[in-house]
C-alpha cells in the first residue's frame, strides 16, 4: 500500500476555526484549529473546519472535550491530516439519533458520523478519544439486536489514508465501519465498549469491513460485548496481525449469506490472538435483515489464522451454516455459500471449549481443504482439548472428524 505522509488526527480540542499557513512540500496548507464551545453543539465547528481544510489542509483538535450532538458528514476530503488531542462526546439524546442517524445502506445500519476521502492521515497520539456515551444505549435496548437507527460511532470512506492512535470507548453500537474503501492502514487503536449495568453490550463490535480491500488491522486492543472485527460482505486482502482481543466473540467472519439473490465474497488472511469464527446464514430465506433472511450466496476461500494466544476462549475455531434469528431454527444443511482453503495453524493457550473444532459445514456445499496444524489447547486445569466436531467436512487437513 502506497500511503501518503498524512495525519489525519482528530483531536478534541477548544480553539476557533482558524486559517494559516504550513508549507508541506513546497505548498502552503491552510490549517484549521477547531474551536470549542461556541456553540451547545460542537458538531457545528467541526464541520466548518473539515469544510474549509478539507482539501489540503490540517485540521487540529485541541487537548479539551467538544460536544457532538448532531450528525456529522466530512466526506469528500483529499490529502487532509487531522489530529485529535481531546475527547470527541457524543451527546445522550436517543430520541435524536434515532431520527438523525446516516443510513450506511446496508442492513438497517446507521451512522453517527461519516468521514470519507483520499490520502488522509489521522491520528490520535494514543489519547484522542471518541467517547460515545454508550452506556445509555446498551441500557435502552436491553439486549435487542440490531436496534434500528441505533447509530454506529463512525464509518469510514477511505482511500490510500491511515488512521492511528485512536481511543474509543462506550460506542453506542458497532465501533468503526469501513466501507467502500481500499489501501487503509488502521493502527495503534483502543476500543472500550462493556456495560456497567444488567444489560448486554450487544453489537458493539470493535469494527467491520464491508465493500472493503487490502485493510490493515495493526495493533488492536479490544474490550467488548460482541465481535471484535467481523469482515462482512465484499470485504477482500483483509489483515489483521498483533492485536488483543476480551471478552467479546473474537474474529468473525460474516455473518454473510443474509440477502437472497445476492452474491458476496471474502479472502482473507489474519494473525491474531484470539479464536476465529465463520458465519453463514441457511440458505432458506426466513424473516428479513436485519434480524432474519438467508439465501444468499458466495464463497469464503482462502482464510489464514495463524499465531493465536488464546486466553480462556470460551470457544476455539468455529464454522456455522446456520445462522437464523427471528427465533427460527433448521434448515442447516441448506445454504449454498461455499466456504474452501482455510487454514488454522500455530495457535496456544486455554481455552473453554471441549473440542478444538466445531465445522458445521452445509451438505448442500460442503466445506473443503480445511486444515488445523500445531494447534495444542488445554482446559484452565491443565486438560489437553483435542475433539473435533464435524459435519459435511471434505478433505480436511491435519486432523480427523
Amino acid at each position: 500500500m502506497a500511503f501518503r505522509s498524512l495525519l489525519v488526527a482528530f483531536l478534541i480540542a477548544i480553539v476557533t476555526v482558524v486559517s494559516c499557513s504550513a508549507h508541506v512540500n513546497g505548498t502552503a496548507r491552510t490549517e484549521c484549529r477547531v474551536q470549542q464551545g461556541l456553540n451547545s453543539d460542537d458538531a457545528i465547528e467541526i464541520k466548518r473546519a473539515f469544510a474549509e481544510c478539507g482539501q489540503g489542509g490540517r485540521i487540529i483538535f485541541a487537548n479539551t472535550t467538544y460536544n457532538v450532538a448532531s450528525v456529522m458528514n466530512t466526506t469528500g476530503l483529499k490529502d487532509v491530516d487531522i489530529e485529535l488531542h481531546g475527547t470527541l462526546l457524543w451527546s445522550k439524546d436517543i430520541d435524536y439519533w434515532l431520527n438523525h442517524s446516516l443510513p450506511i445502506g446496508y442492513q438497517n445500519q446507521s451512522s453517527a458520523w461519516f468521514l470519507g476521502g483520499e490520502n488522509i492521515h489521522w491520528n490520535g497520539f494514543d489519547y484522542g478519544t471518541l467517547d460515545g456515551n454508550g452506556q445509555v444505549w446498551y441500557d435502552f435496548v436491553n439486549g435487542e439486536s440490531n436496534y434500528p437507527n441505533r447509530p454506529h460511532a463512525i464509518t469510514l470512506f477511505l482511500k490510500d489514508s491511515v488512521v492511528e492512535g485512536l481511543r474509543f470507548v462506550q460506542s453506542q453500537m458497532w465501533t468503526m465501519t469501513v466501507k467502500d474503501s481500499e489501501n487503509v492502514l488502521l493502527q495503534d487503536i483502543y476500543v472500550n465498549s462493556t456495560s456497567s449495568s444488567g444489560a448486554p453490550a450487544r453489537n458493539t463490535d470493535g469494527a467491520d469491513t464491508l465493500y472493503a480491500n487490502n485493510i490493515t488491522f495493526s495493533r488492536w486492543n479490544i474490550d467488548n460485548g460482541d465481535d471484535a472485527i467481523a469482515l462482512k460482505a465484499n470485504s477482500s486482502n483483509i489483515f489483521i496481525h498483533d492485536s488483543v482481543f476480551r471478552r467479546g466473540q473474537g474474529l468473525a467472519i460474516g455473518s454473510i449469506g443474509q440477502y437472497p439473490d445476492h452474491y458476496e465474497f471474502q479472502r482473507v488472511a489474519n494473525e491474531v490472538r484470539w479464536a476465529g469464527y465463520i458465519k453463514t446464514w441457511t440458505g432458506v430465506q426466513k424473516g428479513y435483515p436485519p434480524n432474519g433472511g438467508g439465501g444468499g450466496t458466495g464463497y469464503i476461500r482462502n482464510i489464514t489464522w495463524s499465531n493465536f494466544t488464546h486466553v480462556s476462549s470460551r470457544g476455539s475455531l468455529s464454522i456455522t451454516q446456520c445462522t437464523s434469528f427471528s427465533g427460527q431454527t433448521g434448515d442447516c444443511d441448506t445454504s449454498t455459500f461455499k466456504i474452501s482453503d482455510l487454514h488454522w495453524t500455530n495457535m496456544s493457550g486455554t481455552t473453554q471449549a471441549t473440542d478444538i473444532a466445531e465445522l458445521q459445514c452445509s451438505g448442500a456445499a460442503p466445506c473443503e481443504g480445511v486444515e488445523i496444524h500445531d494447534v495444542v489447547l488445554e482446559t484452565a486445569d491443565g486438560n489437553g482439548v483435542t475433539g473435533f466436531a464435524c459435519s459435511n467436512v471434505e478433505g480436511e487437513i491435519g486432523f480427523e472428524c
